[in-house]
């Protein structure tokens, strides 16, 4: 196993490129500083590479199984989350007084992406019930908090999210889970619902799952969707567990990859006693879950670019110890064979996932950067440029992980494609990510449909002070000419938003959108190629004045990359420009019956 993580990179994104310990100077992390930091990543680091990463290919091979009553997983998946819950990361960024270590979202991000590395499907539990923790903190009301919330931070509970039903997909505004009121102020929850990660496992004492149902005569579509709390198991008020509350598990989906990770089908009311607890007010259902689907949707990013990541550095590790064949100028069979890194066209493989998965990690920290400076600093313009992001930090480490694990497999050649080696895992694994939390398509028509016209446009307006900021900082003579070549084709994006801005305030809804697909690319590309530029700055202020060979290749891989995103993927958005200008009906116009 190589590492997980390349923890110079690491490193220099969170207090280089991020500025993590400016952070402390806010009142929320003023008790921290860089030795804790530094401690709690190397504890993360620890238990993910201890508990997680030797687990990861045999619950691939051996996925949770069902046999009518229970559910049933490898050993190894309960002694990992008792691991992760006893460190205290279940509830890492929690308020002290509820047993948290009030750690910033952007070292909590950090410390994930050793966990997402190293066994994506098993840490997916606690991420869950992490997230649905922060839901119920944020919005659930103090008795509920106190039900549940401490057992679901110490981990004897776990959580879920259960919005998917069969019939429905990701329209949420056509599900039929109703919730019938009871006389004592709770609900009677009736209906089922598909794909719930979690949904049932033999990990944890009793499940919290929240589920959206639509209370009886509320409204159809949207504003009719309420959210419940519904545990597996009633809860007493001191804790303890009571008898089954009527959540039935109807079965196991068997998956390409992600296997460890249970997908079930859950009954909800088969006997009419499924009790439900109201989260907020009635009709508001769908607001209060964007808060754990915006985390879950940043959260499908890291983990996207973190086994991208990982099958990069098992790829480039293959690569430097794998002779075979020679350099085009040799001619002589007696000359010796060179490893294959040295092959231009598996540098150019290499070089691509580097840009990538170094590109989509920085991506996942600036987005916990920006929840920093909302929560902790009160600063509304980072919610605004949070907002307007999302479904690119969803979406460009789901579609270029993938590619990133296509092109390990191709370095590794026929070994990539066998099972002894990690990388087709990796791949499985990774094909979830485009389509969970938001299909690729679903979330460019939020950004190209909704995102960018909020507030009169000025979460974008943000993202460019941002990015000029960075431009103008630039000094190096080769960074220049690259910052040049950037702004050229961020002019192209600037006036095809204009364009495609005027297309859809004439009414032209459907002309626009179209083709929203390869503008959330066309801004993915931008957003990285643009931190591939920071990137390379700050590593010029880091170590442009060091002697050490560590330093200096370091440098010159950031110089590289940035050389090649820029160069070789950032002019492909000026074919998709034309597209989108053009309002090509090449895709919109076709028939069903043509196929």
């Amino acid at each position: 196993m190589t590492q997980l993580i390349n923890d110079k990179d690491l490193n220099f994104l969170l207090y280089d490129v991020f500025k993590l310990e400016a952070l402390t100077k806010l009142e929320r992390y003023q008790e921290h500083d860089k030795n804790t930091f530094d401690s709690i990543l190397d504890t993360a680091k620890g238990i993910a590479t201890d508990y997680f990463a030797p687990h990861n290919a045999k619950a691939d091979q051996h996925e949770p199984s069902f046999d009518g009553k229970q559910v049933k997983t490898i050993a190894e998946v309960k002694t990992a989350w008792q691991q992760f819950a006893e460190a205290g990361l279940l509830c890492a960024q929690h308020d002290y007084e509820h047993g948290g270590m009030q750690l910033p979202t952007l070292l909590n991000m950090a410390c994930n992406a050793y966990f997402m590395s190293a066994n994506p499907s098993t840490v997916a539990y606690s991420f869950l019930t992490a997230a649905a923790a922060n839901l119920i903190q944020a919005f659930a009301s103090p008795e509920q908090k106190q039900l549940f919330l401490p057992h679901m931070l110490s981990g004897r509970f776990a959580g879920t999210m259960a919005m998917t039903e069969p019939n429905v997909g990701s329209s949420l505004g056509d599900l039929t889970t109703k919730a019938i009121p009871l006389a004592d102020g709770t609900y009677n929850i009736k209906g089922q619902k598909m794909f719930i990660s979690g949904g049932d496992q033999d990990i944890t004492e009793n499940i919290i799952h929240l589920v959206l149902a639509r209370i009886q005569d509320a409204p159809q579509g949207v504003k009719g969707i309420s959210l419940f709390i519904v545990p597996k198991f009633k809860t007493n008020p001191d804790g303890s567990i009571g008898e089954s509350n009527d959540v039935q598990l109807a079965g196991l989906l068997h998956k390409m990859g992600y296997r460890g990770t249970t997908s079930t089908v859950l009954s909800f009311g088969e006997n009419d006693a499924c009790l439900g607890y109201l989260i907020g007010e009635a009709g508001h259902g769908l607001k209060y879950m964007f808060k754990m689907m915006n985390e879950a949707r940043v959260g499908v990013g890291l983990g996207a670019a973190m086994i991208g990541y990982r099958g990069y550095l098992e790829s480039l590790n293959y690569a430097k110890n794998r002779p075979q064949g020679r350099l085009a100028h040799e001619k002589s069979p007696d000359s010796k064979p060179v490893n294959i890194i040295e092959h231009s066209d598996v540098k150019r493989m290499l070089l691509a996932q580097k840009a990538y998965v170094e590109g989509s990690l920085a991506l996942c920290l600036f987005a916990a950067r920006l929840i920093d400076e909302h929560q902790a600093a009160h600063d509304e313009d980072s919610a605004l440029l949070l907002d307007l992001i999302t479904p690119v930090v969803k979406s460009f480490p789901s579609a270029y992980g993938p590619k990133a694990n296509d092109l390990a497999i191709q370095v590794l050649g026929g070994a990539g494609y066998t099972r002894d080696y990690p990388v087709e895992q990796c791949y499985r694994d990774n094909r979830l990510n485009p389509i969970h939390e938001g299909t690729y398509g679903i979330q460019s028509l939020d950004l190209l449909g909704r995102k960018l016209w909020q507030h009169n446009g000025k979460g974008l307006s943000l993202l460019m002070q941002r990015i000029q900021h960075t431009l103008s900082e630039i000094q190096n003579p080769k960074l220049v000419a690259l910052a040049e070549s950037f702004q050229q084709h961020l002019a192209t994006v600037q006036k095809t938003t204009q364009v495609l801005g005027q297309a859809l305030h004439q009414g032209q809804i459907n002309e626009a959108l179209a083709n929203s697909g390869l503008y959330l690319d066309m801004m993915g590309k931008t957003m990285i190629a643009w931190l591939c530029l920071d990137m390379a700055q700050q590593a010029q202020l880091k170590f442009g004045n060091s002697d050490q060979k560590e330093d200096q290749d370091f440098l010159a891989g950031k110089f590289q990359a940035a050389q090649y995103f820029i160069r070789w993927e950032l002019p492909e958005i000026e074919h998709q420009a034309k597209l989108l200008m053009n309002f090509d009906d090449s895709c919109r116009n076709m028939q069903a019956d043509w196929f």
